[in-house]
């Protein structure tokens, strides 16, 4: 005989806490409410009775720092586009780099009705992140980072660097700047972009030097400035140009502070490429713009948001039941491709 589905009653006789906490905590609503025991009492119990597999989730919660960018609103439709063909819902979280924020969202991906996380940065709560993926999948986009054993669709931000130096030295440039919002061990596609660029001045120690400009953001004032990333570009290049003039190259952490950089330079009088070159990273779809016409890396976005939906299902084959499948962790790499375009040229006489 069949048996009937656990109701929200008896979860609640169970757990020891009213109907209405079990279905809030369920539907993931208003979970400042309660204790993080009392969360977890909930979900526990709720597995026991098999509310999981009586609700099998479809939905798959996507982590990302802001909309704003491009990137990131790329990476989700990709994502969203991946969930749709295997007829999955999506709902995005928005972190604004707040460990917090990404600690109440790991909470909230606990919920029966939600069957994978996927980042489209690497998670700032590591732990966290694996102990819910012993439960449900969980993939991030982003720089490999050995250190987080989940699975993930990776670039190689160190080689994209890379590939941004040996294009502006071939050109004949020495004196490059690199222009950054927050560097630190949070943002390690930022740091490893740096790191890229500063191995291949090291080849030509003679030739090639690097400035540093970077501004630390925090995650209250991003959340309340839309335009930080270009803002940052633009103070930080006028900056540039004010204390270092030796320097022709600007080198954006990625293509939005690229922006900013630009203006910043047209603002001043300058012209580009012939007085400044700028270069940025990401490739996302305002750089192809024939006013703006950056050169770029390529760095698939759309692909990767696609690539981390097929590895999430790929997970939940035998994310329950199979532990020893479990424990392994899948990595796919998308190489960077330069994309040269009118932003750079040889640099001033």
């Amino acid at each position: 005989m069949k048996r009937n589905l656990p109701t929200i009653k008896e979860i609640a006789e169970k757990s020891g806490v009213s109907t209405a906490s079990v279905s809030m905590i369920l539907s993931g609503k208003k979970l400042t409410r309660f204790s993080e025991a009392t969360i977890q009492k909930v979900l526990s119990v709720s597995r026991e009775l098999g509310y999981t597999k009586a609700k099998t989730g479809k939905t798959i919660i996507e982590v990302c720092p802001t909309v704003f960018n491009p990137y990131y609103s790329t990476i989700i439709q990709g994502i969203d586009c991946e969930a749709f063909a295997h007829g999955m819902t999506t709902m995005v979280y928005n972190t604004y780099w707040d460990v917090e924020r990404e600690k109440a969202i790991l909470r909230i991906a606990e919920n029966p009705s939600v069957c994978g996380v996927i980042f489209t940065m690497i998670p700032q709560q590591h732990e966290t992140a694996l102990l819910l993926n012993k439960k449900i999948p969980v993939v991030a986009v982003g720089d490999y980072n050995e250190n987080i054993q989940i699975d993930g669709v990776d670039i190689n931000n160190f080689s994209a660097g890379s590939l941004i130096g040996e294009h502006l030295i071939s050109l004949g440039h020495k004196n490059i700047a690199f222009v950054s919002t927050s560097l630190n061990s949070q943002h390690s596609a930022r740091t490893r972009r740096l790191e890229g660029l500063e191995s291949v001045c090291k080849n030509y120690p003679d030739v090639a030097k690097i400035k540093v400009y970077s501004k630390d953001i925090t995650s209250v004032y991003e959340l309340q400035n839309v335009n930080v990333e270009y803002e940052t570009g633009y103070e930080l290049a006028k900056e540039c140009i004010k204390k270092s003039p030796e320097i022709t190259a600007i080198v954006a952490t990625n293509d939005m502070v690229a922006y900013g950089v630009i203006n910043a330079i047209k603002d001043g009088g300058f012209n580009i490429p012939q007085d400044y070159s700028v270069c940025g990273f990401d490739n996302i779809f305002p750089s192809k713009f024939h006013d703006l016409n950056l050169t770029t890396i390529e760095h698939s976005i759309i692909q990767k948001g696609k690539k981390a939906v097929s590895l999430l299902i790929s997970r939940l084959g035998y994310s329950y039941g199979y532990p020893e499948e479990a424990e392994t962790v899948t990595r796919i790499e998308y190489k960077s491709k330069l994309i040269p375009r009118g932003t750079t040229a040889a640099p001033r006489k």
